[in-house]
């Protein structure tokens, strides 16, 4: 590259599940999306790659067996060339990847190299159904191109700053130490970026603010942050402790596992199944979707309300819980699927806790906006907020800040 060449501001992000990639191109000269799509069912005839150009086209949408992560990657670049925005673009300055665990070895960005990526096979144990899909985008991308800085953004490195009292389980000390037994805590991309933006809404430094962070999807989560640092957070070991969520049970009596054990003739395999796939909302009423279950709410089904009210009951108490955690709160941000969208679930979660200074604006809380905002009425001690969140953005900011420090 000469002088006279432009410095590569764009970042491919990947987020390679077992079967799917998920994929954004973004310029972080302004933080614009040039591409964004998803590669779906991987390994089977019916694979599905979806790419929208965002510079100008329609969205493409092609079908047809997709063997394997190398293939869909090599797809995803011959769509991305035929808008001009191949992988083997100079403007390309890295490739950012999700990496769902990252232990407490890495609690920042950090470029791959052979020692990182074994460090990320050791962690594959306590993420088992991650951290293999992670390491083969990984490798996939690395075969496409070599010379191009890759970067891992881990879940749990946002967590890594909470002190040992709140990560270490009340178990023998040697046998947790010996087996990695700890909470760890996920979602960190999302809470670091919905944390920061909180305090932006609030027209405050990070460093000057409290947020409990409730990140609701599928998969959910929430975190006390003091001054930009986490210091608490649902989840733990694995993704399946804390808020009670789509298929995942949440919080659970560990005898529960025995007793499956003893008394129904359960595996170990079957209860992680039944924990993991078919608890949480689905195994309560059937339905992991917050908008059908209202819709049935509405119709009197009353295995639904009280799936329901199980959902904001767990939550209520990770709301007083974090509350108590940080002794003073500046505001409780929604985020997420659920988050961003459920006005209901926003509504119930608060209700009750006016003496906590929290409250929610009824017709502040019904308007729906991509856009941060506020809806607490102006007299709450405590601010609500409903702060869209970014993973990918957030992903392609600290790939791009990493690579421009030369670090």
């Amino acid at each position: 590259m000469t002088s006279t060449d432009p410095t590569p501001s764009r970042v491919l992000v990947l987020n390679s599940g077992s079967s799917s990639v998920k994929y954004q191109l973004l310029d972080m000269a302004d933080s614009a999306r040039l591409a964004v799509g998803l590669v779906e069912r991987i390994g089977e005839e019916t694979s599905r790659l979806v790419h929208t150009p965002l510079t100008g086209g329609d969205k493409r949408e092609l079908t047809g067996p997709i063997a394997d992560h190398a293939a869909a990657l090599k797809a995803v670049s011959e769509e991305l060339a035929k808008d001009g925005l191949g992988l083997d673009s100079p403007e390309l300055a890295a490739i950012g990847h999700r990496v769902v665990h990252g232990g407490l070895k890495f609690s920042a960005p950090t470029v791959i190299t052979e020692e990182v990526m074994a460090e990320i096979e050791r962690l594959v144990p306590v993420a088992p159904l991650h951290n293999p899909a992670n390491i083969t985008g990984i490798r996939t991308a690395q075969s496409l191109r070599p010379d191009l800085p890759q970067v891992a953004v881990f879940d749990t490195a946002f967590h890594t700053t909470m002190p040992e009292h709140a990560a270490r389980y009340a178990i023998d000390v040697e046998t947790a130490d010996a087996h990695r037994i700890r909470r760890y805590g996920f979602h960190g991309t999302s809470h670091a970026y919905v944390s920061r933006e909180t305090a932006k809404l609030l027209g405050k430094d990070p460093s000057e603010v409290n947020v409990i962070v409730l990140h609701l999807g599928n998969g959910a989560s929430a975190s006390a942050v003091r001054g930009g640092v986490c210091v608490d957070t649902s989840m733990g070991l694995t993704p399946l402790e804390g808020l009670v969520m789509g298929t995942r049970s949440g919080d659970l009596d560990p005898a529960v596992i025995f007793h499956l054990e003893r008394v129904a003739g359960m595996s170990t395999d079957e209860i992680d199944t039944l924990l993991n796939k078919k608890s949480g909302l689905v195994g309560l009423c059937g339905d992991n979707d917050m908008r059908e279950i209202r819709r049935r709410i509405d119709e009197g089904d009353r295995r639904a309300a009280l799936a329901f009210d199980i959902y904001i009951h767990r939550l209520k108490k990770y709301i007083g819980a974090y509350y108590a955690v940080l002794g003073k709160v500046d505001a409780v941000a929604f985020t997420a699927g659920v988050g961003e969208n459920a006005a209901p679930v926003r509504e119930a979660a608060v209700l009750g806790l006016e003496e906590l200074g929290l409250a929610v604006d009824g017709e502040l809380n019904a308007v729906r906006s991509d856009a941060p905002r506020l809806i607490s009425p102006e007299y709450a001690r405590v601010a609500v907020a409903v702060v869209p969140t970014d993973e990918e953005l957030e992903i392609a900011t600290q790939a791009y800040a990493l690579v421009r420090s030369g670090a």
